[in-house]
């Protein structure tokens, strides 16, 4: 039995320190989903420590068998879900550079200014569109793109049918690809006419 599930089965019968190895393995990636979802980094620590709370007070219906890691970003989405549901959040971007804490960033140091500038209008750009999309359509991107899940994976993480995702994955893209192509093109409109109507 891999070292994992040995710690997950002494959590199960009650080891705390068993239950923070795991909480010490996956609080990245939980806390990624949060902040992605949700936005705001003081939300995002709040919603993955409930995570875990609910992970840990379930823990005796976790199946050995399966995935922990989809188990868990799967209570980890529903929270997220149920939280945007209950409360319209103020805009966000759902990239790791923007509010979250230092500990998460990757070191950019070495970024042009200028390439840095065109990625944070294009972020800027991706999260208004984003916000567009429901919040399931938003995880499932969120989960294919940022978490590179598959889509049994995801399909576990939010209780949908395969096809299910396949559909809403292939939606969601192509909403964004048609926002993405209208923005662009009132871009490109603007910078042709930037004083305004051409009949002056």
């Amino acid at each position: 039995m891999d070292e994992e599930k040995t710690c997950i089965l002494q959590a199960q019968q009650g080891s705390d320190e068993a239950f923070t190895q795991l909480v010490e393995t996956y609080q990245r990636p939980v806390y990624n989903l949060c902040y992605r979802m949700l936005g705001v980094a003081d939300l995002a620590e709040d919603a993955a420590q409930e995570s875990f709370l609910r992970a840990y007070q379930n823990l005796h219906r976790y199946d050995i068998n399966r995935s922990f890691a989809t188990w868990l970003l799967s209570i980890t989405a529903h929270y997220c879900i149920d939280k945007l549901r209950r409360k319209k959040l103020p805009t966000f971007s759902l990239h790791d550079d923007e509010g979250a804490p230092r500990e998460y960033l990757p070191d950019n140091r070495a970024t042009h200014p200028e390439k840095a500038a065109v990625r944070s209008d294009q972020r800027e750009e991706m999260q208004g569109l984003l916000q567009s999309l429901s919040d399931t359509d938003r995880a499932a991107i969120i989960l294919r793109y940022w978490h590179e899940a598959s889509e049994k994976e995801i399909a576990e993480t939010l209780d949908l049918s395969v096809s299910a995702v396949k559909s809403r994955l292939f939606r969601a893209r192509r909403t964004l690809g048609e926002l993405w192509q209208e923005k662009e093109s009132e871009q490109a409109l603007a910078e042709r006419m930037p004083y305004g109507s051409p009949a002056f």
